[in-house]
């Protein structure tokens, strides 16, 4: 069987000790039985140690960090494309999805790139930020959430959740606190990095599995990914060996 040529470019190349999901997501493609797949690697640093896995991507650019908005990143892939005609691209970072989102159909009718992305309001609703909404509107089962924008909203929130409770940032982060003096350091500590809102959530004990799903938009799955935590960083994510 003849392989289809194909190129594809790729962000997430941090595969360090808070790996970004882009290096699994080329190997997956090297592997491909039905395609023959040239990378092009999409980082946002010259650090990412996934530059230079030449085994794995076969030409790299930067591209502009998300806070620089869509006009940026469209004049950046404007250049991309000329010089590379890639045929598909996979973001694989939270917070760059906003706005590949908004520029999608702009790729695909102006530049012929594909993408597989939701659309925004699907993308929206699923936010750590929205997990009770959520939750009732799915029937789903979900830890209570709660965003607060000052410390002293932790007071009144053990009147709800008991400790531990789990203290996130919106897109990245989470710390197990066990007391009040835990999660208001864990609060500043996150404020810090990643700003407000934060995200109080209850603790649920059990085993943690992790589930990645891709859908085709009418309901039905195309495939998933199942994966359970045997090792984690000091960040709480998950080592793939």
């Amino acid at each position: 069987m003849k392989r289809r040529k194909i190129t594809v470019g790729v962000t997430g190349l941090n595969n360090i000790d808070s790996p970004g999901p882009g290096i699994p997501v080329i190997r997956a493609l090297k592997e491909s039985s039905a395609f023959d797949v040239r990378i092009i690697g999409l980082s946002y640093e010259t650090l990412e140690p996934g530059i230079y896995m030449q085994e794995l991507v076969d030409k790299v650019y930067q591209l502009p960090l998300p806070t620089a908005g869509t006009s940026v990143l469209k004049e950046r892939l404007q250049y991309i494309h000329e010089a590379e005609k890639p045929d598909v691209i996979i973001p694989n970072f939270d917070a760059e999805l906003h706005n590949f989102i908004r520029i999608s159909p702009w790729m695909q009718e102006e530049l012929g790139i594909a993408t597989f992305l939701p659309s925004h309001d699907a993308f929206e609703e699923r936010q750590k930020s929205e997990l009770t909404k959520f939750g009732k509107k799915y029937g789903v089962q979900v830890p209570a959430s709660h965003m607060i924008s000052q410390v002293q909203e932790l007071k009144k929130l053990e009147e709800e959740i008991d400790y531990p409770m789990v203290i996130k940032g919106r897109y990245y982060d989470a710390y197990i606190a066990s007391s009040y003096e835990q999660a208001s350091s864990y609060f500043y500590k996150i404020v810090a990095k990643w700003g407000y809102p934060v995200i109080v959530q209850e603790f649920v004990t059990g085993t943690e599995v992790n589930v990645t799903a891709l859908g085709n938009g009418k309901g039905s799955c195309i495939g998933a990914v199942p994966m359970r935590k045997l090792y984690i960083t000091d960040k709480g994510k998950a080592q793939l060996k």
